[in-house]
Order: C-alpha cells, then sequence, then structure tokens
C-alpha cells in the first residue's frame, strides 16, 4: 500500500471509530425519548422497503463490480449508504413517536432470533461499511476487495432480515 493511500485512510479511522460507536449510543439514547406527534403515514411498510431496495442494491453493485464497472459499483455503493441511513432515520423516528409492538404469533422463538440477530449485525455492520467505502475512496482495492467479502453479507442480512423482521411483525400493527 503507498504512504499516501495509508495517510488519506489514517485521515478516516477516527472517523470511522467516532460514528461506530455514536450511532448506536445515539439510537438508544432517542429510544428513550418519546414525542407527542402523529406522523402523517405509517413508516414501518415504508422502511421495511428500504431495506428491500437496499438488498437489491447490494447485490446489483456485487454484479457490477464482477463485470468490472467499478464507477456504477461506486454508485450504488452510494446509494446503499443513502438508503441504510435513510432507514435509520425513519426507524427511530418511528420509535419515538410510537409505541413498540409485540410479536404474537406462532414462530416466537424464530421472531426474536431473527430479530436479535438482525439488530447485533446491524450494529456490527457500521465499521465494516465505513472502512470498505474508505479502501474503495481511497483507492486501496486489495484491501477494500478483502473486508468487502465480510461487510457485503452482514450488510445483506441485515438488509434481508430488516424485511423478515417487518413482515413478521405486521399483522400485530395497531394502525
Amino acid at each position: 500500500m503507498s504512504k499516501s493511500i495509508e495517510q488519506n485512510e489514517k485521515k478516516y479511522n477516527k472517523w470511522i471509530v467516532i460514528l461506530s460507536v455514536a450511532i448506536p449510543l445515539a439510537v438508544a439514547a432517542l429510544f428513550g425519548i418519546k414525542i407527542d406527534l402523529e406522523l402523517p403515514v405509517f413508516l414501518p411498510p415504508i422502511y421495511a422497503a428500504i431495506n428491500a431496495i437496499t438488498a437489491l442494491v447490494l447485490l446489483l453493485a456485487l454484479f457490477q463490480i464482477k463485470k468490472g464497472k467499478r464507477k456504477v459499483h461506486e454508485n450504488l455503493m452510494k446509494f446503499a449508504i443513502t438508503l441504510s441511513v435513510l432507514f435509520l432515520v425513519m426507524y427511530v423516528l418511528y420509535h419515538m413517536t410510537s409505541d413498540s409492538t409485540t410479536y404474537e404469533g406462532d414462530y416466537k422463538t424464530l421472531y426474536y432470533f431473527i430479530l436479535i440477530s438482525h439488530i447485533i449485525l446491524s450494529i456490527a455492520v457500521i465499521p465494516f461499511v465505513l472502512i470498505t467505502y474508505v479502501r474503495g475512496i481511497t483507492g486501496n482495492f486489495a484491501s477494500h476487495k478483502k473486508i468487502a467479502k465480510i461487510t457485503f453479507p452482514l450488510w445483506l442480512y441485515v438488509a434481508v432480515t430488516g424485511v423478515i423482521v417487518y413482515l413478521m411483525i405486521s399483522p400485530y400493527y395497531t394502525i
């Protein structure tokens, strides 16, 4: 790795650590805040759709890079990050304005396994996404490819299980 790539990556490392800690802490803190506000739309199906689109964008980005279309891949990954941020904002907004819904179905063990693994991996994937992104934008493609092999399945799992959690809990929402 060249010295300039290494220096560029070091500039971002502090931000990766800060965001990887701050985002989960902020989300946890915001969950403790309830706002008496009625939203004009019901957010769970919207942010579930965003998760589904994110999963599709991730798959499309993988296919594009395998075809050697680096710029298309880069743009798709930026879009996936934007979708994930949008999801997070809507998710937090929903939980700040609505009471949590309890799963009442026959598959509680499966539901809670998927939900808990989704939550844990959604936190764990943050530094992976940021590191992978930084290695890509700094031109450290060998390291980018290496960590992307870990990041991709984690991120895809989080996106897909977000949809599954929504589909399992949706019959129990009170609108």
